[in-house]
C-alpha cells in the first residue's frame, strides 16, 4: 500500500505551457473586469493588495474549472506572480530588464523583440515572445504615466526615463513610437530602451573588457589629472558614456563636478557632484523646458572644477560647452561621430544650423576649447575598442583643425604614435 507522501505525489499535476497561458489570460481578464482601468494602471498599496487577492481567487477558480485541483503549489505561485507582473508591473519587459548581459531592448511594430548584448555590436532575437498588443500598451502606460506622458494619436512619439527598480538598478531611457507612424508594419508600438550601468565603471573594467591597453588608459588618466578637456567621440552604442564614467574616476576627490545630462545616465563615484538634467515639457504644461545649453550656462555660475556633459546633440549646447571650456574650466563630454575629421564636420553643421556659427569659427572654437579627442568604434569581431586618441592642436593649419595622433588601434593591438603635450595645470 503506498504511503501518504506517495499518494500526494501521484496526485500532483503538471500543466502544459499553452494551457497555462490560457488560464492566466482568462484569470487576468476576469480580474480586469472588476477594477477600473485607471486603478489597474496606478493602484495604491491598498488597491494593489485587493487586486492580488482577487487574482488569487480567480486563478484558483480557473484551475478548478480546468480540473487542475492538485497542481503543485510552486507552479500556482509562479502563475500568480506572472499575473501580478502582467497586470500591475512591467510585464514582458521585466523578464528582459532582469538580465545583466544586455545594453538595449527593442520592439518592432510587428511585435518582434530584440536585445543588444554587452559584448556585441548587433541586435539579436530576445528569445521570448511579445504578449498581445493591448498588454504592451498597458506596459507603456505604466512606464509613461508617472512621468506625465502618454502615447496617443496626439502625441505619437514619446521620450521618457526608465525608472530604477530592484531588478533594474541602473534605470535607462525609453523611446516609444505609436504604430500609426509605422505604416502597415503592425499593431505594436515601436520601443527602444537603452539600459544604464547600475554601478560606477572602474577603469579596470575597461581593461577587462579589452576596450584599451593599460598604457593607453594610463595616458588618459594622466590627461584627466592635468585637467585637460576631453571629448569622447563614437557611433551609436560604442560605449561613450561608459568610457566617460570610467575616466571620471581620475578626477581629484577634492574637485567639484557639475554633471549636465539629457537624460541622466552617467554614474560618477565622487563625493562632490551636482547633477543637472534637461527636461522636455509635456504637452499642455505651462512649465518651461530646460535644455542642455541651459544646464551648461547655469553650471558656469556654480563654481565647478569640472564640467561633465552627456551627449552634445545640438549646436546651442556645443556652443555653450565650448565657451565654458574656454573660460578655464576642465571638462569631459561625448559627441556622436566616427573620427576626428568627421567630428569637425558634424560640429560645423550643427553649430551653423542651430547657432548660426560660421564653420571657420567652429573650427577655432574646437581648437581653443578641446584638448583631446578619444575615438571609439568596433573591431572586426564587433567588440568595442578605443580606436584612436588624438591631441587637438591650438592653432589651425591652413584654416583646418590640426590633430596629432597619440594612439591608434590597428586591429590587433594599440600603437603609440605620439605623446600628449598639452597641459593646463
Amino acid at each position: 500500500m503506498p504511503s501518504l507522501l506517495e499518494m500526494v505525489e501521484q496526485k500532483t499535476m503538471t500543466i502544459e505551457p499553452a494551457q497555462r497561458e490560457a488560464i492566466v489570460v482568462r484569470a487576468m481578464q476576469a480580474v480586469s473586469g472588476q477594477f477600473p482601468p485607471q486603478v489597474l494602471r496606478r493602484p495604491t498599496s491598498a488597491q494593489r493588495a485587493e487586486i492580488m487577492e482577487t487574482a488569487k481567487v480567480q486563478l484558483a477558480r480557473e484551475l478548478r474549472q480546468a480540473g487542475l485541483t492538485h497542481l503543485d503549489g510552486q507552479t500556482e505561485a509562479d502563475m500568480l506572480a506572472e499575473m501580478e507582473r502582467r497586470m500591475l508591473g512591467l510585464g514582458f519587459l521585466e523578464l528582459l530588464l532582469r538580465r545583466r548581459d544586455i545594453t538595449e531592448i527593442a520592439m518592432t511594430s510587428d511585435g518582434q523583440l530584440w536585445v543588444k548584448p554587452k559584448t556585441g555590436a548587433r541586435f539579436v532575437p530576445a528569445g521570448i515572445q511579445a504578449p498581445p498588443a493591448p498588454e504592451v500598451f498597458r506596459v507603456i502606460d505604466v512606464l509613461l504615466g508617472p512621468q506625465g506622458r502618454s502615447l496617443t494619436d496626439a502625441t505619437p512619439t514619446v521620450s521618457a526615463r526608465l525608472p530604477k527598480t530592484e531588478f533594474n538598478p541602473g534605470g535607462g531611457r525609453v523611446k516609444v513610437i505609436h504604430p500609426l507612424l509605422s505604416g502597415d508594419q503592425g499593431e505594436y508600438p515601436s520601443v527602444n530602451i537603452r539600459l544604464f550601468e547600475s554601478r560606477p565603471v572602474p577603469p579596470q573594467q575597461l581593461l577587462d573588457w579589452g576596450v584599451c591597453s593599460g598604457e593607453l588608459l594610463e595616458d588618459l588618466g594622466e590627461a584627466v589629472r592635468r585637467y585637460l578637456r576631453l571629448m569622447i567621440v563614437g557611433g551609436t552604442g560604442t560605449g561613450k558614456t561608459t568610457i566617460l564614467s570610467a575616466l571620471c574616476n581620475y578626477i581629484a576627490k577634492e574637485d567639484r563636478i557639475v554633471l549636465i545630462e539629457d537624460p541622466a545616465e552617467i554614474y560618477i563615484d565622487h563625493p562632490h557632484v551636482q547633477r543637472l538634467e534637461a527636461r522636455v515639457v509635456p504637452v499642455g504644461s505651462e512649465a518651461l523646458p530646460y535644455s542642455l545649453r541651459d544646464g551648461v550656462d547655469d553650471a558656469m555660475r556654480m563654481t565647478p572644477d569640472w564640467l561633465v556633459v552627456g551627449e552634445v546633440r545640438t549646436g546651442d549646447a556645443a556652443l555653450s560647452l565650448f565657451r565654458a571650456q574656454m573660460s578655464d574650466h576642465a571638462g569631459m563630454s561625448t559627441f556622436h561621430s566616427e573620427s576626428p575629421a568627421a567630428a569637425v564636420r558634424r560640429l560645423e553643421a550643427i553649430l551653423l544650423a542651430d547657432a548660426h556659427v560660421a564653420p571657420e569659427a567652429t573650427r577655432r572654437f574646437l581648437a581653443m576649447a578641446v584638448d583631446l579627442l578619444v575615438i571609439l568604434g568596433y573591431d572586426q569581431a564587433g567588440k568595442r575598442r578605443i580606436v584612436e586618441v588624438a591631441q587637438v592642436e591650438r592653432e589651425l593649419t591652413e584654416g583646418e583643425v590640426g590633430f596629432t595622433p597619440i594612439w591608434r588601434y590597428d586591429g590587433s593591438t594599440w600603437q603609440r604614435l605620439g605623446r600628449i603635450t598639452r597641459s593646463r595645470k
